[in-house]
């Protein structure tokens, strides 16, 4: 069996049928145009009646299709402007008008091509979630293994699975325990146990040894099916966008009607109705909205955001509901080393850098992230040997003539140490790796996946946008979920939320109000198909979530979600203005027909007139609005980027602090002296100089950006104080150095300054980063 390759067979049913396309308005735009044309040259050469056949043509090829178009808007019980466009055709051709009647079917035919770029949805093509499927299974009976396709597995075969592969059904384990890999349905990225007897789901990935697997469900009704299937039936439950111009037809229409109809029965000639049918032809409706639109989605793919129709750049204009996945949308998607806590005998640097050894060459995403910590604090690693990876347990190996192992434990060790890891990664919702040097437990290092730099800003800007709710949907449990909601100020958080949980929750957010979905994994695709507007992170995210999607970010920024409903609020603008103008100067045309002033020849050429107005007041939205905030000069960006680097470095002051006050608490001994002045000169030599450069460089030119220095006042007011704590831990050590006593009074006193620096450090690197770091341009920084 393979990962990949041709999908099962009970898949591809799911997925009949194709997506229209725009073909054939491009080709009637193409036969218009050149009938238009080749009558111009027949009238110019003088060719006789060669002329009117040709004009007549065009008309008549036009009004074939309008005539369709009117009747499958019967059918559905609307009625929209193309119906005054077809009486437009029909009274040219009734009374010999016949430039007039090509002109109207090239400005119809334009409409609808463009109305057609605009408008057409993306395939919803779902090749990668069927390539993902295996196609074939390795069936056990008795010691007998054969391959056989995926859909002749029935309930209770035993299948084989080997590493790396992908459950191929739904079953339960049986022999050995099971180390999966379920981000693909869960979007979490870490590995789960599964012991035998319990359930396991189709798509997820095989990350340990070889496994055996008795099925529960065959390949047709299995999880996987079941997403593909959710996404095809959410998919096309999302009717089209109804086109701008059959909005205004409800009081359009029956004026145009109304105004023909008189200006014929007062002056008793057909030809002024045609006249006013020829102005009132709603072109300026069926071209504005296009370009409009057309350009906004132009607008945003420079930005690196790719919106697939006019629909859901219009949908996205108005949106008022957000409903975001957590892992990889709002958080960094990758864990991080948040904290080491160690052995006191044994400094977090070397415990750190021993892990790391022994991490280097496991492709495990903990193991990435104690590897990468390390290297941010420059640490030197040394080359493992002897390396064994315990899928789900952790890496043994030799690092310096010790033996070393990094992983999960069975029981948690007696010292005190150990207890305040585990209490520590409790409280804040992270994963605890153990290590241990020759059989004995030196440290522990906590993981947690950290937020987006820029979500906080992101998420700001959009309630500014129009958004009133915001909603997270999670697989991951609920502690982290609550968590990050409180952060962020979520309205609502849902934990442990399956991909139908997911499109559930959609739905019911959708008979509210307009909704948009945000994710990044495959188990987002059926939500971000279900949602009016699904919008998918596509830098790093599941390409099946990419295609089941409406709008795609092809950078690893969330903020360019903000831009792209600024983009799209301005766009949609842009449309009802051009719109409105264009109709009211057809609505002006209407009048002078009427009154017999306005002959259809003269009125449709008036009418071209009044198209080009409106493409070019609908081609602004290409430019104008306020997208991005505040742009930053590249002089700025620079030192951005400078300082954004030295708070990675700087972070390491912060367990420096953490752990001299823990040591100081424990009482006022040796250790604790120690702790302190390492926590001094850290702050001292690093610390402070780094924050002077910022008073004295970074934010003279943020204040500048800002357009106030009032912007940047609440950080240096920070400074001033992170500076104050720093000078009075400077001055007990000082005075202990001189002889002092570490009496209790001072020892409180020192614990207050340790304390409060910790507290008001970790809130003023989330400041800086949200609030300006993540002003330069190019892909957020995560945050450690």
């Amino acid at each position: 069996m393979t990962a990949t390759g041709s999908p099962a067979h009970g898949l591809p049913r799911l997925l009949s049928g194709k997506d229209l396309t725009g073909w054939f308005e491009s080709a009637l735009l193409v036969v218009t145009v050149a009938l238009l044309g080749a009558g111009g040259v027949a009238w110019s050469v003088g060719a006789g009646r060669w002329d009117d056949v040709l004009w007549a043509a065009a008309t008549v090829v036009a009004l074939v299709p309008a005539i369709g178009w009117v009747v499958t808007a019967l059918l559905r019980r609307t009625l929209g402007v193309d119906l005054i466009a077809v009486l437009a055709l029909l009274g040219t051709l009734a009374v010999g008008e016949y430039l007039a009647g090509a002109l109207i079917a090239v400005m119809l035919a334009t409409g609808r091509t463009l109305d057609a770029a605009a408008q057409r949805r993306a395939t919803q093509d779902l090749r990668a979630l069927l390539e993902r499927a295996p196609r074939s299974a390795r069936r056990r009976v008795g010691d007998v293994v054969t391959e056989v396709p995926v859909d002749d597995v029935v309930v209770g075969d035993v299948v084989l699975v080997g590493p790396g592969e992908v459950l191929p059904v739904d079953g339960v384990v049986s022999g050995t325990p099971a180390v999966l890999d379920e981000s693909a349905l869960t979007g979490e990225p870490e590995l789960v146990e599964r012991a035998p007897g319990e359930p396991v789901r189709s798509g997820t990935l095989n990350a340990g040894g070889g496994l055996e697997i008795c099925c529960t469900a065959p390949a047709a009704q299995s999880t996987y099916a079941g997403i593909v299937a959710l996404v095809r039936q959410t998919g096309a439950e999302n009717a089209p966008v109804i086109r701008l111009a059959d909005r205004f037809a409800a009081w359009f229409l029956p004026l145009s009607l109304a105004v023909a109809a008189l200006a014929w029965a007062l002056s008793g000639s057909p030809e002024r109705a045609v006249a006013v049918l020829v102005v009132a032809t709603p072109c300026p409706l069926l071209l504005a909205a296009p370009v409009a639109i057309v350009s906004g989605l132009s607008r945003a793919s420079r930005l690196g955001v790719v919106i697939r129709s006019g629909g859901a750049l219009e949908n996205l204009g108005h949106a008022s509901t957000l409903v975001l996945d957590k892992t990889g949308t709002l958080t960094a998607g990758r864990p991080a080393v948040t904290e080491v806590v160690t052995d006191p005998d044994r400094p977090a640097t070397e415990v750190l850098r021993l892990a790391a050894s022994a991490d280097q060459l496991s492709p495990h995403v903990l193991a990435e992230a104690v590897v990468a910590e390390a290297r941010v604090r420059g640490l030197t690693l040394s080359m493992p040997r002897d390396v064994r990876e315990e899928p789900g347990r952790g890496v043994t190996a030799t690092v310096d003539d010790r033996a070393v192992r990094v992983g999960k434990r069975d029981t948690v060790p007696e010292a005190p140490w150990a207890r305040t890891a585990v209490n520590r990664a409790g409280l804040d919702g992270c994963t605890l790796v153990w290590v241990e040097v020759d059989d004995r437990p030196v440290g522990a290092i906590l993981l947690k996946d950290p937020l987006r730099t820029d979500a906080g800003r992101t998420l700001r800007r959009l309630r500014s946008a129009g958004i009133h709710r915001l909603v997270m949907l999670t697989g991951d449990r609920p502690e982290p979920a609550r968590e990050v909601g409180a952060a962020l100020g979520l309205d609502e958080v849902r934990a442990r939320q399956t991909p139908a949980d997911k499109v559930d929750a959609v739905r019911t957010e959708q008979q509210r109000a307009v909704t948009v979905m945000v994710g990044d994994g495959l188990n987002d695709a059926p939500a971000l198909a279900a949602a009016t507007v699904g919008v998918a992170m596509g830098a790093r995210g599941a390409t099946a979530s990419s295609e089941a999607a409406d709008v795609v970010l092809t950078t690893d920024r969330l903020d360019r979600l903000a831009d792209a409903m600024e983009i799209a609020r301005y766009a949609r603008g842009i449309a009802v203005q051009s719109a409105a103008v264009g109709m009211g100067l057809s609505l002006a045309a209407m009048a002078l027909a009427a009154a017999g002033l306005l002959p259809p020849t003269a009125g449709a050429l008036l009418q071209e007139g009044i198209d080009v107005a409106v493409i070019l007041n609908a081609l602004r939205a290409l430019r104008g609005g306020r997208i991005g905030g505040h742009p930053v000069r590249p002089a700025t960006e620079v030192l951005l980027r400078r300082f954004a680097a030295e708070h990675d470095e700087l972070r390491q002051v912060l367990p420096l602090v953490r752990a001299a006050a823990d040591e100081l608490s424990n009482g006022p001994g040796p250790r604790a002296v120690e702790a302190l002045h390492r926590a001094r000169t850290a702050l001292v030599e690093r610390l402070v100089p780094h924050e002077e450069a910022e008073e004295a460089e970074l934010y003279p030119s943020l204040a500048r950006t800002l357009g106030s220095s009032e912007a940047v006042a609440p950080m240096s007011r920070a400074h001033a104080e992170i500076g104050r704590l720093t000078r009075r831990l400077q001055t007990h050590l000082d005075a202990l150095d001189e002889g002092g006593d570490l009496d209790q009074e001072r020892q409180q006193d020192l614990l207050a300054c340790l304390y409060g620096l910790h507290a008001l450090l970790q809130l003023h690197y989330v400041q800086e980063e949200e609030n300006f770091f993540a002003l330069a341009a190019g892909p957020p920084r995560d945050e450690r």
